[in-house]
């Protein structure tokens, strides 16, 4: 069976096709953005990115398909993490 591929369309106006369970910050790269690290557990939040509105912590979630054909992506801003 053919894996069909995911659209997502990051904030930065690009896109990158993903395969169900692909992580986040590889895309992110392909895209040429950067998702915030802290702790890589799940803890701190610094990795958080919103996703059709729903908010996922990208260390440890992977990319999942949903109804709709396409995945809109925004990264959260925090003044904290930012250098």
């Amino acid at each position: 069976m053919k894996d069909k591929k995911i659209k997502i369309l990051w904030s930065n106006d690009k896109e990158t096709y993903a395969s169900e369970g692909d992580d986040w910050f590889s895309h992110a790269e392909k895209a040429g953005l950067e998702i915030p690290t802290g702790c890589l557990t799940g803890s701190c939040g610094a990795c958080e990115i919103d996703v059709n509105g729903e908010t996922v912590r990208a260390c440890i979630s992977n990319i999942k398909s949903n109804k709709k054909s396409l995945l809109k992506v925004s990264l959260t801003t925090d003044p904290f993490w930012e250098s």
